[in-house]
This record gives structure tokens, C-alpha cells and sequence, in this order.
């Protein structure tokens, strides 16, 4: 009986720390637009009607057909470093919000970023190297999610 009490314990924090590695405001991953319709170059809100879980979290859809296509598929769509801001996540290893329409498909990956008072993260990921910023982000990811 404590090893039953003792894994439902893990199973609990390895849950919670999951979701602690996903940008969750307003309580859906990517601020609730639809991750699907990025690769069609919309930032688009979802809908409530089509909503998914995924590795904890939750997903929200602007069609039935993006839904789908999440289900099938849903490595493919999760966004970069949780979604949270993949500039900051690159230049300073920090889990910073993002503006759900501010966003670059690169690689067939969704990268999310910053974009208020004046301060766009996408134009500043772009000008100061994309490729050297996201080796960086994935290096100071793999940081975060381990710690």
C-alpha cells in the first residue's frame, strides 16, 4: 500500500512539473489560439468548443479540423519552449510571456515572442541571428526543464 501511495505521488509531481514547463496564460497554452492555424501563417483565437489536453495542458482550436490535425500530430504543433517567449528563452534563459501574434514558423516549429511597449522580439530575434539565438535557446531550455 505505500508503494501505491508513493507512486501516485510521483505521477502527481511529474504531472505538475510538466505543466510548469508550458507558458499557461489564460489557461491554455499559446494564450488559447489556435497552434495549428500558425503553420497557415494565422494567428488565430480558438474557439472553446474544440479544446485538447496534451501532456497536461490544454489546447485550444479555431476548427474541428484543427483539432484533428492536433490529435494526430500534436508534437508537431506544441510550441517551442512551452511558449514562452523563444528571444528571451535564447538571450537570457527566462520564461517570459509572449504576444500570440507575434510568432515565425522556422524548421517546421513554432517560435512565439514578446511584442509590447515598443519592444517587437521577433524583429530582435531576426536582426541579431535566428539560428545562433536558437541554439542558444535550446541549450538554456534543456536548463529549465531540469532544474
Amino acid at each position: 500500500m505505500k508503494k501505491l501511495g508513493l507512486l501516485i505521488i510521483l505521477i502527481s509531481f511529474s504531472a505538475f512539473g510538466q505543466s510548469d514547463n508550458y507558458n499557461l496564460k489564460k489557461g491554455f497554452v499559446a494564450e488559447g489560439y489556435d497552434v495549428v492555424g500558425y503553420f497557415n501563417n494565422k494567428a488565430e483565437k480558438g474557439d472553446k468548443m474544440f479544446i485538447a489536453n496534451y501532456d497536461g495542458v490544454k489546447f485550444k482550436f479555431a476548427s474541428k479540423e484543427h483539432l484533428i490535425m492536433f490529435k494526430k500530430s500534436p508534437e508537431k504543433y506544441v510550441p517551442a519552449y512551452g511558449g514562452y517567449c523563444a528571444y528571451a528563452i535564447g538571450v537570457k534563459g527566462e520564461k517570459v510571456s509572449i504576444d500570440p501574434k507575434t510568432f515565425e514558423i522556422r524548421d517546421d516549429k513554432l517560435y512565439l515572442f514578446y511584442n509590447s511597449w515598443g519592444t517587437n522580439t521577433l524583429e530582435l530575434w531576426q536582426e541579431e541571428g535566428a539560428e545562433e539565438l536558437k541554439v542558444k535557446a535550446d541549450e538554456n531550455w534543456q536548463k529549465i526543464i531540469n532544474q
